[in-house]
């Protein structure tokens, strides 16, 4: 008997076992147990949580066929609008988006809509089933910068559409944010990103690595001598920030973004890596949204002692829910209303010591949080041996510099209506992290599928 007001639990790896290797924490439902979470959906006719889907999934409609056991067509009711239904299943913050809107949680909490979508996705994918491709082709053809989740989903829908499309992505390897940033506990390559992959390809899009558009081609000579019709650029925000504090400089201080991309995309961790990361034995992770989270868990598993220091309260932290609570189970200390003042080095200019101080929370900022302000002689020294810096990023000015009338802002992200991504360069669209900043893989999805919608309607004139 399904209790209509409670989720079926999801099984975990435990948090001892699971804080020792790479294998995915979250283990997913089986066939029984999605029928049965699926039976608590109440098929709403007003459907707030495809209003809080920022891809606007038909989410009842896949409910449903997943109460009725048809999993095959589930998916292709999630294909429809989604193009990497198995990595918004893991990594999408549902509980702000559709299931926070869902109307069973008003009484009761919320369907488990996440984990149903990777339920239908990861069947989908075990039993071969694609998504469905255009029924007619275009004589149009669009290239799409970088391979990140916006890059992925407005190819995957100008495809659907009809049109030729092209990818071009900077690393030897495509997939953007989900290969290099997100890591191997929370999204696995091989079983889930690399099929997502191969599904979008599956509908005829093209994908070409190793071109750094901008060095290797410019988006003119895209338009002008390759014959392009329009443009897409999805390339994310990939630029590091850090606090400007003294001893930043020293050894065995990163960017959280190089350290999950030594780990996540050059396999760092394993001992036979031609690029082995440095295993510090006490790390300090400055900051507390998800990727901070995600750099924090890694050196966890690769034997450190970590903290995770944030200058705001455990209220105020930026990070999924899920997140926080994963990383709490798995031993992560939680420094919190901290904000490091200066890092130490040694002779040979290694970590050796962050020097911090202890904040209360004032009045609220532009942004609606209280202001962290320092607690004047609350002073005091962190011993840890490297450091972390995970405090966003921003695009990387390339393709801005490298493109005639492309307009940036004054944080030199990409100008781009948020209807459509149209930029200020005629046939040249925008989406996801180069227009907003570092945002979701969710948001960016969104973005792209809009910036599709717009280039269909240019190229349709």
């Amino acid at each position: 008997m399904v209790d209509v007001l409670k989720k079926v639990p999801v099984r975990e790896q435990d948090a001892k076992e699971r804080a020792t290797n790479f294998g995915e924490v979250c283990l997913g439902y089986d066939k029984e147990e999605a029928m049965a979470e699926a039976q608590r959906c109440i098929n709403c006719q007003n459907a707030q949580c495809i209003k809080g889907c920022p891809v606007a999934i038909n989410i009842p409609g896949f409910i449903e066929k997943v109460k009725e056991g048809n999993i095959e067509a589930a998916y292709q009711v999630i294909s429809e609008d989604s193009s990497l239904p198995a990595v918004c299943g893991r990594v999408c913050p549902q509980e702000s988006q559709c299931e926070g809107k869902c109307i069973r949680g008003i009484k009761g909490e919320p369907i488990s809509i996440g984990k149903l979508e990777r339920f239908v996705a990861d069947w989908a994918r075990e039993n071969n089933v694609k998504p469905e491709g255009a029924k007619e082709k275009k004589d149009k053809k669009v290239a799409v910068i970088g391979s990140g989740p916006a890059g992925l989903t407005c190819a995957g829908d100008l495809a659907k559409m009809g049109y030729d499309v092209t990818i071009f992505e900077a690393l030897h390897e495509a997939g953007g944010v989900l290969v290099y940033g997100i890591p191997e506990f929370r999204l696995p390559k091989k079983d889930v990103v690399e099929k997502e992959i191969e599904n979008v390809k599956s509908l005829g899009v093209k994908i070409e690595t190793n071109v750094v558009v901008g060095k290797s081609v410019t988006i003119d000579e895209l338009m002008a001598e390759e014959g392009f019709d329009a443009v897409f650029i999805g390339s994310g925000a990939g630029l590091p920030k850090f606090m400007g504090i003294p001893g930043e400089q020293s050894n065995g201080v990163f960017s959280a973004n190089e350290y999950l991309t030594r780990s996540n995309l050059m396999k760092a961790f394993r001992e036979d890596a031609n690029t082995p990361i440095m295993r510090g034995k006490e790390v300090a992770v400055v900051g507390g949204g998800n990727v901070a989270m995600d750099a924090a868990r890694t050196a966890l598993r690769l034997g450190a002692k970590v903290h995770i220091v944030y200058r705001r309260s455990e209220e105020e932290l930026p990070a999924r829910v899920e997140e926080v609570h994963h990383a709490k189970e798995e031993g992560i200390i939680f420094d919190l209303l901290t904000n490091p003042t200066e890092i130490l080095a040694d002779e040979n200019g290694w970590v050796c010591g962050m020097k911090c101080i202890k904040m209360e929370l004032g009045e609220p900022d532009a942004s609606g949080r209280r202001r962290p302000v320092e607690i004047p002689g609350s002073e005091f020294t962190m011993n840890v041996d490297t450091v972390i810096m995970s405090l966003g990023t921003s695009p990387n000015p390339l393709i801005s510099t490298t493109t005639e009338g492309l307009a940036v802002n004054k944080w030199k992200c990409i100008v781009a209506d948020e209807e459509h991504g149209k930029t200020t360069k005629e046939g040249v669209y925008a989406g996801g992290d180069a227009v907003t900043g570092a945002a979701t893989v969710i948001l960016a999805m969104g973005a792209g599928k809009a910036a599709a919608k717009g280039i269909d309607e240019y190229l349709s004139r």
